[in-house]
């Protein structure tokens, strides 16, 4: 949630962004700065920090699951003598912890991808939700309960993307720097470890981040949703946005990524200190 608060603005471009080209002939937004400079001249500062309540809900929620999980199975799994799981091993559980986050943080997700998407549409069909828990009833009241977990199969599939590489390679990358005799267990090393996490979790997830973004943002046309499923998604950007557009808002989202995951490993490196030497001590 820490994390969130400083990368926010970063995570409205990204979803506004990965929603440009959706069912029109020319792109919204050009590059990132493009994007940025549309949302501070239409919306003012405020509209920068739009959906920050979902995006704390979703931290709340997902991240200390899928944290709380791998960081539990790692524990499981390390070895006596303090081997830690080999780099495959960590893989798996970080896709399992990821998997069972991302259904308990599809939810607040839905709310996050509809409140940053509601400035680009125009005033008569925004939804106007002022935070996070008024559009998650108004949701369950005027959709369902089951619109809450709308795209949970592409959340989770991204989630297992995300978490195999996010947190495989920062303990991964972390492990190699120790190694190394370069780096002491410090800030400036779980720094490092951070950026390289970032940057292969960045091109590894954005395909299923963008089927995921606009599932749970989709309306209904003449009683038909926009797109059947995930793969639907994936086809249609193919078709007529291009194959490289399935990478659209790579800067917003490493930007966002990046220092996400360094604030992230950081805060918890810290946390993770203060709660060994204050409760485990005892």
């Amino acid at each position: 949630m820490g994390a969130t608060v400083f990368v926010q603005p970063l995570d409205l471009v990204k979803n506004r962004m990965q929603l440009s080209g959706e069912g029109a002939k020319t792109k919204e937004y050009k590059t990132s700065f493009h994007a940025v400079g549309s949302i501070l001249r239409k919306e003012g500062i405020r509209g920068i920090y739009t959906g920050l309540s979902a995006g704390l809900l979703r931290q709340a929620t997902y991240t200390t699951t899928r944290l709380g999980i791998y960081t539990i199975l790692f524990e499981k799994l390390t070895k006596a003598d303090g081997t830690p799981p080999n780099f495959l091993m960590k893989a798996v559980i970080g896709m399992t912890a990821g998997a069972i986050g991302a259904f308990v943080g599809t939810p607040a997700e839905v709310a996050l991808i509809r409140m940053t998407a509601d400035g680009r549409m125009p005033l008569d069909q925004r939804r106007g939700y002022t935070n996070v828990f008024n559009a998650l009833v108004r949701i369950t009241r005027e959709e369902g309960v089951p619109t809450l977990w709308r795209g949970c199969v592409p959340t989770m599939a991204r989630a297992v993307v995300v978490n195999a590489a996010q947190l495989a390679s920062y303990s991964q990358s972390k492990q190699f720097l120790l190694d190394s005799g370069y780096f002491r267990d410090n800030i400036f090393c779980h720094f490092c470890a951070s950026m390289i996490s970032g940057l292969v979790t960045t091109a590894a997830s954005m395909p299923v981040d963008i089927a995921k973004t606009r599932i749970q943002n989709m309306r209904m046309i003449d009683g038909k949703p926009e797109y059947k499923n995930g793969l639907d998604v994936l086809v249609k950007v193919i078709r007529y946005e291009g194959f490289f557009s399935l990478w659209k808002g790579f800067t917003p989202y490493y930007a966002r990524l990046g220092p996400h995951t360094v604030l992230t490993f950081i805060f918890l490196e810290q946390m993770n200190k203060f709660y060994k030497k204050f409760f485990l001590s005892a």
